[in-house]
């Protein structure tokens, strides 16, 4: 069984953030299976991805509040700057040679759910009615060329 089972109620209704959701928890998962195992380079290797990915998804975030208009981005940035703070601290205790997987994962499947489930659908409605439709700005507008500065 997974460490953190995905579910509908974690959807914000935001495709793009929503599968960007679900990768995070997807390395988180994978965390717990490489913590299991034991072997630090895995730890680390895994923790290295899921930083850089939830910095990058972070900052995707904060782009779309921004192009959005959401009036509260400068809260939820700091809170994004609070936790990546927590969280480099983890990732530098773990390449001192600490294990730090097992404090991390419980600290991560709370801060994650709750985060989603207040900060994220707190602006997911401003977000949605500058979005339109949003298949359509994926392909194409504003969302597709965001997508591609910050996941390539």
């Amino acid at each position: 069984m997974a460490f953190i089972q995905w579910s509908k109620d974690l959807d914000i209704g935001i495709n793009v953030i929503d599968t960007q959701h679900r990768r995070i928890v997807d390395y988180i998962n994978e965390l717990d299976v490489v913590n299991k195992g034991g072997d630090i380079t895995d730890i680390n290797r895994v923790l290295d991805e899921l930083v850089d990915y939830t910095v990058t998804h972070f900052a995707f975030e904060e782009d779309l509040q921004e192009s959005a208009g959401y009036p509260f981005i400068k809260a939820h940035r700091r809170v994004h700057e609070v936790f990546t703070k927590r969280v480099l601290d983890f990732q530098n205790r773990a390449k001192a040679g600490d294990n730090i997987a097992p404090e991390l994962l419980s600290m991560l499947k709370v801060w994650l759910i709750n985060h989603i489930k207040g900060d994220d659908v707190d602006y997911a409605e401003v977000v949605k009615k500058s979005l339109g439709n949003q298949e359509t700005a994926e392909k194409s507008g504003w969302l597709g060329s965001k997508l591609k500065r910050f996941f390539g």
